[in-house]
């Protein structure tokens, strides 16, 4: 019988990014194709019956799929070098919670799932959640099908490549009727459980938040041959920008604002920048707190880039409100784990899209340092085995027949 920390290391040597460290696995890239079929090959040695979605979710079924089904799950992909357990070990949990049901004689008398949702990160095509948004209808097809990644391979194009049919993509009613209850397991990326002393907690909610890209345009040139004050460089007010950021977010009480990401066109050690792409990542208790945070960036990006001759062009990316978790389900699935405490997360998840659909809770796993997005993120051997246990119990009650 499988174990949590034994399936992930059977995927540890996919995605190993040498440069950065950690893994780089993203949506439809060589590594997620791999898993994706590391997947599916679980799935079979288990019985399971794989659907592939129309936008690229794969959903394991044990016994025929229906209605008020029970589904559990997460995502295989990650951030940029990110850590190996973030989706993951959602994933390998729910594997190793169907081989403990088996070994119980457990026969689910609701239809049960296992789904793994496409490019939850955004790494590669700037959009967090997308297989679960293009599922829940959030996310408008036509702007889905165009987004492009950094090598201007179309997202069209990538799922044309995976062998699924673009023009498909977009809201599917009939595969979110099926779900009833979906729960996601997933490291904290935090420490609140460590605090606490507990090795499984369940989610409250999930802070709003958002991404925004500052495009700065000014006037390529010399880093040489233009004097200082020629110069309409538009890497000054993109500097400002993050900044203004850290200082704004520091100004509201639990507010996050990030930025992690940069780009110079034309990107030369000798070049005083054309234009700069910034990212924001913003993030604060409520929708009007969080948008009063970005229109303080703004403001102040703005008056940078005027300060330096140039432009700044704001697009949102995505967004997502505050979500609060199904309190009866959470309270449920408390009671089942024995009073497992709730925490909110600072962290989107497709079960936080989901949630605005059907009933939807989350399981964490104690993360010792709290570093999540990054090499350091880890989980004790003996906490992701009682991850296992904790889901099995969830799922035993809720494909049993609870109600």
């Amino acid at each position: 019988m499988a174990t949590a920390t034994g399936l992930l290391g059977a995927i540890a040597d996919v995605g190993v990014d040498r440069a950065r460290g950690g893994f780089s696995r993203h949506g439809f890239d060589r590594s997620d194709l791999t898993l994706r079929e590391w997947f599916v090959a679980e799935a079979a040695a288990r019985g399971l019956d794989v659907e592939v979605d129309r936008n690229g979710n794969l959903w394991a079924w044990w016994g025929r799929p229906g209605p008020d089904a029970v589904v559990t799950g997460s995502h295989l992909d990650s951030v940029p070098g990110g850590g190996a357990f973030d989706g993951p070990l959602g994933v390998v949990s729910a594997l190793a919670a169907v081989d403990e049901l088996r070994a119980r004689g457990f026969v689910p008398s609701r239809p049960f799932a296992v789904v793994v949702f496409a490019e939850e990160e955004g790494g590669r095509f700037g959009v967090p959640c997308l297989g679960s948004r293009l599922l829940a209808g959030t996310l408008d097809p036509d702007a889905a099908r165009r987004l492009r990644d950094q090598d201007g391979t179309t997202l069209a194009e990538a799922v044309r490549a995976a062998g699924l049919d673009p023009d498909r993509l977009g809201r599917d009613d009939e595969a979110l009727s099926r779900v009833g209850r979906f729960v996601e397991l997933h490291v904290e990326q935090g420490r609140g459980l460590v605090d606490l002393g507990r090795p499984v907690g369940v989610a409250s909610s999930i802070l709003a938040h958002g991404r925004w890209r500052f495009r700065f345009t000014g006037e390529g040139n010399h880093a040489g041959a233009t004097p200082i004050g020629d110069r309409h460089d538009p890497m000054l007010p993109a500097s400002h920008l993050v900044l203004a950021a850290r200082g704004a977010a520091a100004a509201v009480p639990g507010a996050r604002a990030t930025v992690g990401r940069v780009v110079p066109v034309p990107g030369g050690t000798n070049v005083i920048a054309s234009t700069v792409d910034v990212w924001l990542d913003a993030r604060a208790a409520d929708d009007r707190t969080t948008r009063s945070l970005v229109e303080d960036v703004t403001a102040a990006a703005r008056e940078a880039a005027a300060a330096e001759g140039c432009r700044v062009e704001v697009t949102e990316e995505s967004y997502g409100d505050t979500v609060v978790f199904d309190p009866g389900l959470r309270d449920d699935l408390a009671a089942v784990l024995g009073g497992a405490p709730a925490l909110p997360s600072g962290a989107g998840h497709d079960a936080g899209i989901l949630a605005a659909r059907v009933p939807t809770a989350m399981l964490f796993v104690r993360n010792p340092t709290g570093v999540s997005h990054a090499p350091a993120e880890h989980a004790e051997p003996d906490d992701c085995e009682a991850g296992v246990a904790a889901l099995v119990s969830v799922l035993e009650h809720l494909a049993g027949g609870a109600r």
